[in-house]
């Protein structure tokens, strides 16, 4: 025991002085040796963050990867979401589609972490738990080495010393000569350890550049993600949008007329039939119809009813102003008049003619009305025309109607609020609304549609059942056949200009040059029961019509 005490101390001895002799390492070597070691804890930490941004388990399987991504558990939860709403739920179907779009993103992901595991992670968990510390554990074992060289060689240069103060110098010799091959063989072994612990530390020095490409290799491997991720949503979402666009009743206020009339598969657009159909029944004698403001909940009411196409509207018969409010506003908030921007300078200098060239002037320019807006202006004009024949009850004659719902109908393309575009430009609209309205027969000769504003009446309530079926093609074949009829555009050549009513004279009526509406030559009817589409269409609006609406049938006639 108390020979190892003494080994023992002799080595801490050695210790406390080896650096400065035994330090066989050159300075570039040291330098080597002293990066190393912070490369190795960089690329720890940095493969500890970059583990923890993935979102799949490290070393798992493709399958189970995929498994337990949190996409994968979103996928799942929308698809089963839009079982459980079904097939009639818009929302259910849409989670649906995207729970599957979720789906595919979960898979490029997986393949990405996949790829980012191989190529980065993997090499890095390399460099730092394996690869530095072998050349740090040689270094350790060459500080060894060197130590038993050094304690070696102590023992032989304190052997030398003895055989020149001992008596016995043979076996002093002897014992000298022994610690010598000692000492060499110690050599030696630091020799070669010194030289593989240099080539390594070199060999790493050298590859410095590889170890730095893993980095440059893990953006490379985002940007491959990213992009292969923008490729499956740019290939799902023109379909997913179009699915949603064939889904989706859109909102009729705010949405251009073309545009609402196709999703709908109508002709008439729906504010406007049903409101009309609304005002025949409860609105035609209610004084001041379009002038006075309706209640703003009210309105409101009316307007989301009117824009998810519900068929429950019987409690707004007893507000007319509040369908005559929501018909102006629907009017109003066309993202483009209902008798076009295109034509505005040709109404406004129509309107600025001689009175005696005025009305063959709105002609033409009404002649050029896109079909759709000239269909739903026709519509609108004809009920207005009736409606101010009760002008005795309701006080809304032609001219009262024109100042109110003109500026909604005709307005110019310039900025500003509506409210400034309007009264920029009232004098004029006024000028070409009011005779239109005047003379709507002579604009629009087409006697069938009255016999057809009573056929709609009636069958109003039911047509707008289409909702509840098919709320997204609307349908119910009765209303189509009445917004088709109603909307039935004139067969009139533009080249065509029909004879214009007889001018009253000065002083006359509605004043000097100014056509009255009661000498408007009357249009020829369709023949009841007669042959042919409009003679069988006058058939069914007789065949419809009930005994209490015989009143408003000679009167639409």
């Amino acid at each position: 025991m108390k020979k190892q005490f003494n080994r023992m101390k002799q080595l801490a001895n050695q210790t406390v002085g080896r650096a400065e002799k035994t330090e066989v390492l050159s300075d570039d070597l040291l330098q080597i040796e002293r990066r190393m070691e912070l490369v190795r804890v960089v690329s720890h930490n940095t493969h500890k963050r970059m583990v923890s941004c993935l979102q799949g388990h490290i070393g798992a399987d493709a399958e189970k990867r995929h498994k337990k991504l949190p996409l994968t558990a979103l996928s799942q939860a929308m698809v089963e979401g839009g079982n459980q709403l079904g097939e009639e739920s818009l929302i259910g179907k849409m989670m649906e589609v995207c729970g599957e779009a979720e789906n595919r993103l979960a898979s490029e992901l997986m393949q990405h972490e996949l790829q980012i595991e191989k190529d980065v992670l993997d090499p890095l968990s390399q460099l730092a738990e394996v690869d530095i510390p072998n050349i740090l554990k040689q270094r350790k074992q060459l500080a060894k080495l060197v130590l038993d060289y050094d304690s070696a060689r102590a023992r032989w240069l304190q052997a030398t010393k003895s055989i020149i103060s001992g008596t016995n110098t043979q076996a002093l010799t002897a014992k000298a000569d022994l610690l010598k091959e000692e000492v060499d063989e110690a050599m030696n072994k630091v020799e070669l350890c010194k030289d593989q612990l240099a080539a390594d530390m070199y060999s790493f020095f050298s590859k410095e550049g590889d170890y730095a490409r893993y980095f440059v290799t893990l953006l490379e491997a985002q940007a491959d993600y990213h992009r292969k991720s923008l490729t499956v949503l740019e290939s799902v979402l023109p379909t997913i949008r179009d699915q949603q666009d064939s889904w989706t009743e859109k909102p009729a206020f705010g949405t251009g007329l073309d545009e609402h009339l196709k999703r709908s598969g109508r002709e008439i657009a729906l504010p406007i039939e049903a409101c009309v159909m609304m005002l025949l029944e409860t609105g035609m004698k209610e004084e001041g119809l379009f002038r006075i403001a309706a209640g703003a909940s009210k309105l409101k009411k009316l307007k989301a009813a009117l824009d998810c196409s519900t068929s429950q509207l019987e409690e707004f018969y007893s507000d007319p102003h509040a369908v005559a409010g929501a018909l102006k506003s629907y009017l109003r908030e066309l993202p483009e008049p209902l008798m076009t921007y295109q034509l505005y300078d040709e109404w406004i200098q129509a309107s600025r003619q001689d009175p005696d060239k005025r009305l063959q002037a709105l002609w033409l320019v009404c002649d050029q009305l896109p079909k759709n807006n000239k269909t739903n202006l026709r519509y609108l004009v004809k009920f207005l025309a009736k409606l101010a024949q009760e002008s005795d009850v309701n006080k809304m004659t032609p001219s009262n109607i024109a100042i109110v719902l003109g500026p909604n109908l005709l307005w110019a393309k310039t900025e500003g609020s509506l409210a400034e575009m309007a009264a920029a430009t009232s004098v004029h609209v006024v000028a070409i609304v009011e005779p239109i309205i005047q003379h709507a027969d002579w604009f629009f000769p087409e006697g069938i549609f009255c016999l057809f504003f009573v056929f709609l009446f009636f069958c109003f309530t039911v047509s707008l059942l289409y909702v509840r079926s098919t709320p997204n093609k609307h349908s119910d074949h009765s209303l189509r056949r009445g917004s088709n009829t109603l909307g039935r555009k004139q067969h009139t050549s533009p080249a065509f200009q029909p004879p214009l009513p007889p001018v009253e004279a000065p002083g006359q009526g509605h004043g000097a040059g100014q056509v009255s509406q009661a000498s408007v030559e009357p249009q020829p009817q369709a023949p009841p029961g007669g042959s042919g589409p409009d003679g069988a269409q006058h058939s069914v609006a007789q065949g419809l019509a009930a005994p209490a609406a015989a009143q408003h049938t000679e009167e639409l006639r």
